[in-house]
């Protein structure tokens, strides 16, 4: 199994729905996909359809509890998707991690000890730089990094790439960035040109030819609990997302692409 946390420090960037459609569309190909909530928020558990009542287990009892992947996952709407849910008793795992044993290792430890029922397990992080996220960089293989369009992300994607060398410095010296994707993209707007422009001047082949547009239909699905490619399969969003899950397959290693 090869796994991709979904990270950026800034949030609004569109991460969660990042999460969702690219899980969404590695099922649609036949995948075994795995999707960790690790987002207090739980957006990630609400916009693939599983209500609060029904998360019996969750990403806290994954870290802090130390249950197994079993354990916490349960099956979607969507065939060939598991889902560990968020619940709100995450919002206290930061603090409760900082005393723990192994804190920044325990995600890490529960994917090794998994059995192969997955081909791929994407993580959505939450938007800050904590102990959740450095969970989920120890853990993973790699990192998708969403980019909103706007001057101030470029800040954050700066922070960003320091707080990845920093990981693999200490805790994951494998950890590598299989590409940044440009989001909530409007080419009414110049700025917009200008930062994408900025963003592959200096990232180069790291930027994702797939641009995800600004797209109603993408702010609609979430209150649906259906990811976009679902909901509305010929939108705009839609379209951009299945073009960026062709472009992130063949990035993978030739092992994971035969899956």
């Amino acid at each position: 199994m090869i796994t991709i946390a979904i990270a950026n420090q800034k949030g609004g960037v569109g991460k969660t729905t990042t999460a969702i459609n690219i899980a969404t569309a590695l099922a649609a190909t036949g995948w075994k996909v795995l999707l960790i909530d690790l987002d207090p928020q739980g957006n990630a558990s609400t916009g693939i359809g599983l209500n609060a009542a029904d998360r019996t287990t969750s990403s806290y009892d994954l870290v802090i509890d130390q249950l197994t992947i079993p354990e916490c996952a349960v099956p979607t709407r969507i065939p060939g998707l598991d889902l560990v849910p968020a619940t709100v008793d995450l919002s206290g795992a930061e603090v409760e991690l900082v005393n723990a044993e192994n804190r920044t290792g325990r995600l890490r430890a529960a994917l090794q000890a998994a059995d192969a029922g997955h081909d791929i397990c994407l993580i959505d992080c939450p938007p800050s730089l904590g102990l959740l996220t450095l969970n989920a960089l120890s853990a993973a293989d790699t990192l998708l990094v969403p980019l909103q369009c706007e001057f101030f992300a470029l800040e954050g994607l700066s922070q960003l790439l320091q707080t990845v060398e920093r990981v693999q410095e200490r805790f994951n010296p494998d950890l590598g960035i299989i590409g940044i994707v440009l989001t909530m993209y409007d080419r009414r707007n110049r700025l917009t040109d200008q930062v994408a422009e900025d963003v592959r001047s200096c990232l180069a082949d790291l930027v994702f030819e797939s641009v995800i547009p600004r797209n109603v239909r993408l702010s609609e699905a979430p209150s649906h609990g259906l990811p976009a490619l679902i909901y509305d399969h010929a939108c705009a969003g839609s379209q951009a997302y299945m073009k960026l899950a062709r472009e992130l397959i063949a990035r993978l290693p030739e092992r994971r692409k035969a899956a």
